[in-house]
């Protein structure tokens, strides 16, 4: 019945992906498991499937990560890029994604887990120190978001934005324009590759910018760039980054769940995952990048496969949300 669902679900989610112009991550995706049952009897013959928010390079890093991890534990993993929303969705039906690493909370995402809640289960959290952010030039003529309104022309009257179904895009319409009377500068609503596009282009060209950005992000460290302060707290504070699955998730994968219980990472730690996926190889070696990282630091897939949950935020941090 499961493999049923996941097939009709899976058109579904394809069908929805395509319709949205988002393509699937292919050639990363390979073979994998060797189709055995684990001790606990856990089908691993059974692919389980990663939803990658499209544009997030945390949750690339990290879903990446997990595809080496799980396959190396004898799991078969399947990977896609969607946007967010379609991910949410597809975790709160039955079958399509199994896994989304990059939900964040109590803010950004709190929407889709306060719609889909009772059909999605949280898993954990692996990174606590997430911020969404305005971010300029570095020599950009101004310091703050309330300089903004009064210097729209230095940066040609645009905010430059991701994908009209981030959380940031949203915070971004509801909080931020309004609060500092940006309604007279086009915000441009695209995708995280068009503005990084944008971003690189600009900062190359010594033009000011101005774009939606967030906490963690290897273009902090490819590019000349910095915050804007927020004094009004319009893009809240730090967040949180959780694990969702699906609402059978800890039933039929109970090993793979308290594993994930286990992975928290370090800012250190995904800088150097980032650098190399984003910045060594340009985002077009990605499982290759993982793998890498992973062989250079055998102790923290040792440390999630072996160690036990003790943190038991998750919970309270996704029912407050």
């Amino acid at each position: 019945m499961r493999s049923m669902k996941r097939r009709i679900t899976g058109v579904v989610a394809t069908a929805a992906a395509l319709s949205l112009g988002l393509a699937a991550c292919s050639g990363d995706s390979g073979e994998g498991g060797d189709g055995d049952n684990g001790d606990n009897g856990a089908n691993k013959s059974e692919p389980i499937s990663i939803g990658i928010a499209s544009g997030w390079p945390e949750g690339e890093a990290a879903s990446y990560m997990w595809k080496v991890m799980l396959e190396n534990q004898g799991y078969t993993v399947e990977m896609e890029t969607a946007e967010i929303g379609t991910i949410f969705t597809s975790l709160a039906g039955e079958g399509g994604y199994d896994l989304l690493f990059d939900a964040w909370l109590p803010t950004t995402h709190k929407d889709y887990v306060e719609k889909y809640g009772d059909d999605i289960q949280d898993l954990g959290v692996w990174y606590d120190q997430a911020t969404l952010n305005i971010a300029v030039n570095d020599d950009a003529p101004i310091d703050s978001l309330t300089e903004l309104a009064d210097n729209a022309d230095a940066f040609g009257n645009r905010l430059v934005g991701i994908d009209p179904g981030a959380g940031l895009t949203q915070q971004t319409q509801e909080n931020v324009i309004p609060e500092y009377g940006l309604e007279n500068m086009e915000f441009v609503i695209s995708s995280t590759s068009s503005m990084l596009a944008e971003l690189k282009s600009a900062t190359q060209s010594g033009d000011n910018i101005v774009v939606t950005l967030w906490h963690p992000h290897w273009a902090y460290d490819a590019f000349p760039i910095r915050d804007l302060e927020d004094p009004k707290g319009t893009l809240g504070d730090a967040e949180k980054i959780h694990t969702f699955g699906n609402s059978t998730f800890k039933d039929d994968y109970p090993e793979v769940a308290d594993a994930i219980g286990n992975f928290k990472i370090t800012d250190d730690q995904l800088a150097e995952i980032e650098n190399i996926m984003f910045n060594e190889n340009d985002g077009e070696k990605n499982l290759e990048s993982a793998k890498t990282w992973l062989e250079d630091n055998p102790d923290f897939e040792e440390g999630i496969f072996g160690g036990s949950s003790d943190d038991d935020s998750s919970d309270e941090d996704s029912s407050e949300s």
